[in-house]
């Protein structure tokens, strides 16, 4: 006697599309999760009041590409890490020489490449000296003899008597400072990870059932 035993419906096609079913919703679950961190690292950035272009540094990618895997896998960065780890851990910074930091004040004005300018681009571009004004409390100075224009920067006085001429703050100088810390990237990062699980479930339910 010969007995032969069907199986409806195939296992083997069976197990295949439900493979591919969980394939579909961990690619979708990582990917969704590697967007709403991208999302939420820019809006910290821009909501610190640091920018929109820094903001735009951060960038996300999908592993593999092209296809979906169980073992999807998502990468959020910035293109500008030093700056944006910076404002995440806030560091003391100090001199690498081991003198002073100057922190120019508003009277200094930006450098012309953008961001803050140095006491030799100072020197070069106003045409003055900077002069060092030790104090025993708080920190010390770079100042100058000039006046300020309408926009409050230091310019060279035009007066040939030397009226309006005044001795104008540009640098405060300090052997170190605390970046205070304006981002918390971790903290995104861990939400989104821990959304994933239920992501792939719901994704995998909605698979089957579409």
């Amino acid at each position: 006697m010969r007995l032969q035993l069907d199986i409806t419906p195939d296992l083997v096609a069976l197990m295949a599309a439900e493979i591919k079913a969980g394939e579909q919703a961990v690619s979708q679950a990582v990917g969704e999760a590697g967007n709403s961190v991208k999302s939420s690292w820019r809006a910290q950035i821009t909501g610190a009041g640091l920018g929109q272009r820094l903001a735009n540094t951060i960038r996300s990618e999908q592993f593999p590409k092209g296809r979906p895997s169980l073992s999807a896998a998502a990468v959020v960065w910035s293109k500008a890490p030093v700056i944006i780890g910076a404002h995440d851990t806030g560091p003391l910074i100090r001199s690498r020489n081991g003198f002073w930091l100057a922190i120019p004040t508003p009277a200094a004005g930006k450098s012309a490449r953008g961001g803050r300018i140095t006491p030799g681009e100072w020197e070069r571009r106003s045409g003055l000296r900077l002069r060092f004004v030790y104090r025993r409390t708080g920190p010390s100075l770079l100042v100058a003899e000039g006046r300020l224009n309408a926009r409050g920067r230091a310019v060279a006085s035009r007066s040939r008597t030397g009226r309006g001429v005044t001795t104008v703050p540009i640098f405060l100088l300090v052997p170190q400072v605390q970046l205070r810390k304006r981002l918390d990237l971790a903290r995104d990062a861990a939400r989104a990870q821990e959304a994933i699980p239920g992501a792939i479930v719901a994704n995998w339910v909605e698979g089957k059932i579409g």
